[in-house]
């Protein structure tokens, strides 16, 4: 059987459907498996051995083809040769016009989605034949396993989930190298996020990394990309040890990182979705987006978040003119730290 995964983007979107890759191969271990994804975003699933082929889609230069023809001449001169590959089936899981009109230029004559409550542009569902009906309040993981488990009738797994990645020996020495320098007992801080309303202050961050030191003698790396150091600067001007130490590594870098690291604190963004994937123990702080659905399926991990608000139910607001559901004390999330260690 020739199969087809559509998930583009973002990180912390391709992480979440590692499980159903997996359950997949493992249901289906001769399928072909081919996987649409951003340019931007391949890294993360290249070398991965239950992936027979990626076929890299590049859909940020078809801005503003808000109309369908425009966007499918766009991605069809993009992907003229998708359809050589005869696939059986194609599988959207990112729910989008532009994931859906890949499955239909793929030329599979089986093309699952979500069913129309459960996709972000219920237009999409033009392009598709077949949908997958998602309960409501389910994990995007699981989300994402339903709709594996409707399209090609194989069992998946309920707990315990598998995230398939492959990293090297130039990504374990990038990990074993920062942990040479700054020492094995030390704790991942994540300030960034892709939305401002996601972000818990960068100061806050600072006091926790001397928090960490004193309780737990726990040296603190801040995890930033290209682009954030006003964050990380932050982070390190407001801590008083001189324990917090900024970190850059790459994507795979970070992933085995996060293996070896005794607990992770950070929003609701891709680092902490790989923090997930890797085994690491989390303590996510979460504003306008749900922990139910975007969370660890750890049971261990715990949430921060505002509960004594009544402006958060269905909020994704990317901009805020009421920002306080990140208003959380240092004190809060400390605690919570304290308690993801002792569950260890």
């Amino acid at each position: 059987m020739k199969i087809l995964i559509v998930k583009l983007g973002a990180i912390g979107d391709i992480v979440h459907t590692l499980p159903a890759l997996a359950a997949i191969r493992s249901a289906i271990p001769d399928a072909d498996i081919s996987w649409a994804v951003e340019k931007r975003s391949a890294e993360i699933l290249r070398g991965n051995t239950m992936i027979n082929r990626l076929i890299e889609v590049d859909t940020r230069s078809l801005r503003g083809r808000k109309v369908v023809e425009g966007l499918l001449r766009g991605i069809r001169i993009q992907l003229r040769d998708l359809r050589r590959f005869k696939f059986d089936i194609a599988l959207d899981f990112q729910g989008l016009l532009k994931s859906a009109a890949i499955t239909k230029l793929s030329g599979a004559k089986i093309r699952f989605g979500f069913d129309k409550g459960s996709t972000r542009e219920p237009a999409s569902r033009i392009f598709l034949n077949r949908s997958a009906e998602i309960p409501a309040h389910t994990h995007v993981i699981r989300k994402n396993l339903v709709l594996a488990e409707h399209a090609l009738g194989i069992a998946v797994p309920q707990d315990h989930f598998e995230f398939p990645m492959v990293t090297g020996t130039e990504h374990k020495l990038e990990s074993a190298r920062i942990i040479d320098a700054t020492g094995p007992n030390f704790a991942i801080l994540n300030p960034a996020g892709g939305w401002v309303t996601k972000l818990w202050h960068a100061e806050k961050y600072g006091r926790l990394a001397d928090m960490l030191w004193e309780e737990y003698g726990m040296t603190s790396l801040i995890a930033t990309g290209p682009g954030e150091s006003g964050l990380s600067d932050t982070v390190i001007n407001n801590s008083r040890s001189g324990k917090a130490f900024v970190v850059q590594p790459s994507l795979k870098g970070f992933y085995e990182l996060a293996r070896a690291a005794r607990v992770y604190v950070g929003g609701d963004t891709g680092p902490t979705h790989l923090a997930i994937a890797a085994g690491a123990p989390i303590v996510g702080i979460f504003g306008p987006t749900e922990w139910w659905r975007n969370g660890s399926p750890v049971s261990a991990d715990i949430c921060v978040e505002r509960v004594d608000i009544g402006c958060r139910t269905d909020c994704h607001r990317r901009t805020c003119t009421n920002w306080i559901c990140t208003d959380i004390s240092v004190e809060t999330v400390f605690r919570a730290v304290r308690t993801r260690l002792g569950k260890i």
